[in-house]
């Protein structure tokens, strides 16, 4: 490989890497487990170890699609340079990191959206708009779904005739019936991804029965849980939600670290399998989260609402779904944006629930301040290169 190549390429990959730390920092490494911290259901610190080891996990097995579309589908008619990769990825981890270390969720995929399509457009490149209406339509939806199905669970299970040895065990059943049909690399053919269901179900009828047959088994073995002690059982599953959401948020957020990165193999002779680069990306989410995401934990989990187990069950189911939706479509969203919105939700079925409405606007301003923001700063700063190199 050329010096010059070399060098790109080193240069490209600890930009990749810097915002894979950010991301795990941020959004990927706090959310998940914020509700079930402020339920007092695990400790910050043990949800920042446990949240990486799943993000890893999620960014080797379902980081396929969101990485192909950040890189590839946010412009039309251009490939972006590895100059334009390294500016790109800059600006948007740098954004990210002042929401770090600020205590402000900036929404990561809002960043690096905006920062790809600056840079793609500033090399002569087209917008994609039937992909951006795809996007701007689960980024609008996600609050309005998210939050109004964690406000609909949380009032559910508030419900006195609704006996909670009923009906926690009722919405793990649901959520079994979800995981059943979740996509993983593994399970697909050697390009693909499959689902338990069709891996094990075959066509449809089948594919129903062990959507069926999970959703019972998950049902039963919660509700036997919750029959020994139903306080246990409760924070058990609880752990689970925060799990599947970590593990799902590696899935979504290990693409808008190294989209970026794929047209750089794409105009040169270096091959490296996919799979080998989601499980590098993967690596730096958990570096980010071991290292700089109690921070943000702290935050999401007792400056938005003071949550107790069933608001944070609530807040979590429709996190797993919306987050699961977007890896299948292969749309890059936010975890903040998700997250926030179903504790809001969810903490509204109480009253207030502890949400500062103030908290919540400058979180908005930061949300769509960071899309403006990056698109600006990394078209500017790839014309101006440019324009000097």
């Amino acid at each position: 490989m050329e010096a010059l190549t070399l060098a790109t390429f080193v240069a490209a990959g600890g930009a990749s890497l810097f915002m894979a730390w950010a991301i795990g920092a941020g959004s990927s490494g706090s959310t998940p487990f914020a509700p079930a911290v402020g339920a007092n259901a695990i400790s910050v610190m043990r949800a920042g170890f446990f949240v990486g080891i799943l993000g890893l996990l999620g960014a080797t097995l379902q980081g396929a699609n969101v990485t192909e579309a950040v890189g590839r589908e946010l412009v039309v008619g251009t490939t972006l340079s590895p100059g334009a990769a390294i500016v790109a990825l800059s600006i948007a981890a740098g954004l990210v990191a002042v929401g770090i270390f600020t205590g402000y969720p900036i929404a990561t995929a809002f960043t690096v959206t905006g920062a790809v399509v600056g840079a793609g457009l500033a090399m002569g490149g087209s917008p994609a708009w039937t992909k951006y209406t795809e996007i701007l339509s689960v980024w609008t939806l996600t609050p309005f779904v998210g939050g109004g199905i964690a406000y609909g669970t949380a009032k559910f299970l508030r419900r006195e005739g609704v006996p909670e040895r009923v009906a926690i065990p009722a919405l793990a059943g649901v959520v079994g019936a979800l995981l059943a049909n979740v996509e993983f690399v593994l399970l697909g053919p050697p390009d693909g991804v499959g689902s338990l269901s069709t891996t094990l179900g075959g066509g449809l009828p089948g594919q129903a029965a062990v959507t069926l047959a999970f959703a019972v088994a998950v049902t039963g073995a919660l509700a036997a849980d919750m029959r020994n002690d139903e306080a246990a059982g409760q924070r058990h599953f609880l752990l689970a939600l925060g799990a599947l959401v970590a593990f799902s948020a590696g899935g979504s957020q290990v693409g808008l670290a190294l989209g970026p990165l794929l047209p750089l193999f794409d105009t040169t002779s270096v091959e490296i399998p996919l799979i080998a680069l989601l499980f590098g990306g993967g690596v730096g989410l958990l570096l980010g989260s071991w290292t700089a995401a109690p921070r943000m934990i702290k935050a999401i989990a007792q400056d938005y609402s003071s949550l107790g187990p069933r608001r944070s069950i609530a807040a979590l189911i429709p996190s797993f779904a919306i987050a699961q939706t977007a890896i299948l479509l292969g749309v890059p969203i936010s975890f903040n944006e998700i997250i926030v919105s179903a504790v809001v939700g969810a903490g509204a079925a109480a009253g207030t629930g502890g949400v500062s409405r103030g908290k919540m606007g400058y979180t908005v301003l930061a949300w769509v301040g960071s899309l403006l923001v990056a698109s600006v700063l990394s078209f500017g700063l790839y014309t101006a290169a440019t324009a000097v190199l």
